[in-house]
């Protein structure tokens, strides 16, 4: 084995190693999830050594002054105001999600117009619009980091998957037999998972264009699906008050999570795939470990349904949404509750970390999103202006941009 080439990656902090074995260019990953600004990189770097034989003393400098790089990127103060940069009137009937690709140069709409857009974020200009669908547009998603990929999901039954490039349809998938709400590609954009009130979730080989999976087992809708990040687990929340894992190369289910007394919200694996969080209709949020599929621990608190839960990228702190109009942060080793997140006059319908996880942006039905300090659970910065309640909203991958989605048929771009 011979190192070619260290590369750094900012979130979650990270170093990949680039190397060749046996003829064939490989890479593998050092997840520094605990850096923090007061590490002591020196230490640090020489444990690393220890375990990694594609760490020689020749490279030691070299790895001390990357990790260092990161250690700055951490502790930059997040000061950031963000301006309104673009109004964009996307479609004449509803959206229905808003999602980027990873660097937030594009972003796609879908709607009750049959159809999703695909738009430049720099200019506002429409660049294709991808039509086809026989009814709603409802779940759409780029295949990140890659965004060559766009799959859209349908009330007409049907998933289609198109190029970003030129907008052609590459395929159709049928085989649901009730309206597809939730989608996903696996990391390594080999797979695309879709989740149906027929109650079933099925994978789709992206090459062949063909089913190779259909998950069976839950008793009512899907209404969320997610992969971990390794790309050999994925989960699936139902109206049937239980999240299923499932292995993705046999299709076969691994645990069931039982334990919530009313319909799934969404689930989520951490990054590091040892833990899930799943929000639900019973006003928690509950824990739980993903290997083994026992129950952790309930975060409770909120007075009304969990309506959204994420993880941050280090999957260190869980953020919850709630129709009791606050957003609350808890800490993932502790399971206490670090911040209440209040101000909101109505119900939040989608929370999520910024990338570097010291800020958290929620979206609401009382026409506003708000920044929030994710450890002390100050309101940085309401982003006001849009004439109906907000459903969507994200950060691309550097944290610098916002989109917002609203019922108000428009999306804004901040900066």
């Amino acid at each position: 084995m011979a190192l070619r080439r260290l590369l750094l990656r900012y979130f979650p902090p990270g170093i990949i190693l680039e190397y060749v074995e046996g003829g064939e260019s490989k890479t593998r990953s050092i997840d520094l999830l605990h850096l923090r600004p007061d590490t002591d990189v020196t230490a640090l770097v020489e444990e690393i050594q220890k375990r990694e034989p594609l760490i020689t003393a020749s490279c030691l400098e070299h790895i001390i002054h990357l990790v260092q790089r990161l250690q700055e990127k951490l502790g930059e103060k997040q000061n950031h105001k963000f301006s309104l940069f673009k109004v964009l009137r996307t479609h004449i009937l509803p959206l229905t999600n808003v999602a980027f690709n990873k660097s937030g140069s594009r972003f796609i709409t879908g709607s009750y117009d049959r159809t999703c857009k695909l738009w430049d974020t720099a200019s506002g200009e429409e660049l294709h619009s991808l039509e086809g669908h026989r009814n709603v547009v409802y779940a759409i998603a780029f295949n990140n980091p890659y965004g060559d990929k766009i799959a859209t999901g349908s009330f007409d039954k049907t998933c289609k998957v198109w190029s970003t490039e030129t907008g052609k349809c590459y395929h159709t998938f049928r085989g649901h037999s009730a309206e597809i709400v939730c989608l996903s590609f696996n990391p390594q954009s080999t797979l695309l998972a879709t989740g149906s009130m027929d109650t079933t979730a099925k994978l789709w080989d992206l090459e062949k264009g063909e089913e190779v999976a259909s998950l069976n087992g839950h008793s009512a809708e899907i209404i969320a699906l997610s992969f971990n990040t390794t790309g050999d687990r994925i989960i699936t929340g139902s109206f049937d008050h239980t999240v299923a894992v499932w292995d993705v190369g046999t299709g076969r289910l691994l645990h069931t999570l039982i334990g919530h007394r009313g319909e799934i919200s969404s689930a989520q694996f951490n990054w590091d795939c040892s833990l899930i969080v799943t929000g639900s209709m019973d006003k928690t949020c509950m824990l739980w470990d993903a290997v083994t599929g026992t129950h952790i621990a309930t975060l409770a608190g909120h007075s009304k349904e969990v309506l959204d839960v994420c993880f941050d990228y280090a999957g260190q702190r869980i953020a919850t949404a709630s129709a009791d109009g606050s957003a609350r942060v808890y800490n993932a080793g502790t399971k206490q509750c670090i911040a209440k997140l209040e101000g909101h006059e109505d119900e939040i319908s989608k929370v999520c970390f910024n990338p570097k996880g010291n800020c958290i942006l929620t979206a609401s039905s009382d026409k506003t999103a708000r920044l929030w300090d994710a450890a002390t659970g100050h309101c940085l910065q309401v982003l006001e202006g849009h004439a109906d309640e907000i459903f969507s909203c994200a950060f691309n991958y550097k944290g610098d941009t916002i989109i917002t989605g609203s019922k108000d048929n428009s999306c804004r771009i901040w900066h």
